[in-house]
């Protein structure tokens, strides 16, 4: 008698084993398709290479403006972003130096660029393609069908601006009140105080999670931003985007947008959102290599006129999102050219934001930190913030300093005689003790109540003799 079964009783297996292995089958035939390893590829190959940009011929037909694409060289898998499409080839500014790129090299378009961020991005260094640059392990990756569209929410489904929330800067919280959902800029030149006052802001304990991204700056001030002014506590709940000044343009121009697909995802999920950006500047000066490397010209101080259509639709996605989901409060800052504060970026950002700090570098000069001038500064949103005595308050405090400011020269010729004008004279007496108290450095503690530091410091500096207060 044989050892083996018949063939035919080989083939019998119960009907549920059967149906079981064919499910299998198929499983393992459909993941062979959408494995990237095995699929085929619709790609084009390299014509031209220029040192900010090369040309790739038969991607016309299926790329799109935005489409991320992979190029493959000696120097192993590239990125790059479509920027110009044409009708035999497209343009591509490569995120990594173009200078890899050989002609001949394969490229494949990989479609739109995605951002699926995840809670436990909290605490993370990423750069501006979403990648950990921290040491730290893979980033988990949230719900792609959630990654969020890069279109800011429908102008009547957003919520109001009404809640106003203390920074703990005393000048800002009372000239400048902020509420969740603003979005503010810092007008500066460089070295006035303009990232020490964001750091300062960035501390606020008043949200849920904090989206930090660093535009063009110094590599060296990246870690020393990070690790000693937001710090370990800080960091807990920050993510922070980076692309510092030595990376291509390509990366400058697409942390900002990253930043805000950051920030509109915890949004989405309920959260009070602190987007710093810093600085909008730069970013505009990477919209405008990238745009005159397409050939487009120049309007405005070397300025393409797309530079001016982005700025807006980056920041329009910024403040308060849909009803039930919570906001973005963005504090923008702005690094004027040459102090000079109506450039075309600033005056086009100052134009959309909700209003505006203005630090001037005769301040600084002075001594005094955070270097804002009350007068040119302005928050749309301040009656949201403030009671009407409050109101009636700043207005006369605002007074008082223009007063002041305005008769500078003449005292300091001699001219002024104290008790002709008793405005003048309270002025005098009142404005530099006023000074005193905006005075305020990351090391000081953020204060709970400004308007009672200010009236408490008052007293005390006018009735030297008299009790301290409780």
């Amino acid at each position: 008698m044989p050892d083996t079964l018949p063939a035919k009783a080989n083939l019998q297996a119960p009907p549920m084993m059967e149906r079981e292995n064919r499910l299998t089958l198929l499983e393992h035939g459909f993941a062979r398709f959408t494995d990237e390893r095995t699929m085929v590829k619709r790609g084009g190959r390299i014509i031209e290479v220029s040192q900010t940009h090369y040309r790739v011929r038969g991607l016309s037909d299926i790329a799109r403006l935005g489409d991320i694409v992979e190029h493959r060289g000696q120097a192993g898998a590239r990125r790059g972003e479509v920027v110009q499409i044409n009708a035999d080839d497209v343009l591509i500014a490569p995120f990594e130096r173009s200078a890899d790129a050989g002609v001949g090299d394969l490229v494949f378009n990989r479609g739109p660029f995605t951002v699926a961020p995840h809670h436990s991005w909290r605490g993370r260094v990423i750069d501006a393609l979403a990648m950990p640059i921290d040491g730290g392990p893979a980033l988990m990756q949230g719900d792609a069908r959630d990654a969020c569209k890069a279109t800011p929410p429908a102008a009547l489904a957003r919520q109001r601006v009404e809640t106003s929330f203390l920074t703990g800067v005393r000048v800002i919280d009372i000239f400048t009140p902020i509420c969740f959902g603003q979005r503010l800029g810092i007008f500066a030149g460089s070295g006035v105080g303009k990232s020490t006052l964001l750091a300062m802001l960035a501390n606020a304990q008043a949200f849920d999670t904090v989206v930090v991204a660093l535009v063009g700056e110094r590599g060296r001030e990246v870690r020393e931003f990070l690790e000693d002014t937001l710090g370990k506590d800080g960091m807990t709940k920050t993510v922070a985007v980076v692309a510092t000044s030595d990376e291509s343009a390509m990366m400058r121009r697409r942390a900002p947008d990253t930043a805000m697909r950051v920030a509109e995802h915890f949004r989405e999920r309920g959260d009070r959102v602190l987007l710093v950006l810093d600085s909008i500047t730069r970013f505009a000066h990477a919209l405008r290599e990238v745009a005159i490397g397409t050939g487009e010209p120049p309007i405005a101080r070397g300025y393409p006129a797309s530079v001016f259509t982005d700025l807006p639709k980056l920041l329009e996605r910024a403040g308060p999102g849909v009803e039930g989901a919570g906001s973005i409060t963005a504090i923008i800052s702005v690094l004027v050219d040459g102090d000079d504060h109506n450039d075309p970026v600033a005056d086009s950002v100052r134009g959309i934001l909700d209003g505006h700090i203005v630090l001037e570098r005769g301040i600084a000069e002075q001594g005094r930190f955070p270097a804002v001038n009350p007068l040119a500064s302005i928050s749309r949103l301040a009656g949201k913030a403030w009671s009407d005595d409050e109101r009636v308050l700043v207005s006369r405090l605002k007074a008082l300093i223009s007063r002041f400011e305005d008769t500078r020269d003449i005292r300091l010729l001699g001219a002024y005689q104290p008790g002709a004008d008793a405005e003048l004279d309270m002025a005098v007496r009142q404005v530099p003790i006023v000074y005193e108290v905006l005075t305020q450095t990351p090391a000081d503690p953020p204060s709970p109540d400004p308007l009672a530091d200010l009236a408490r410091h008052l007293r005390t500096k006018e009735k030297p003799n008299a009790a301290q207060p409780d």
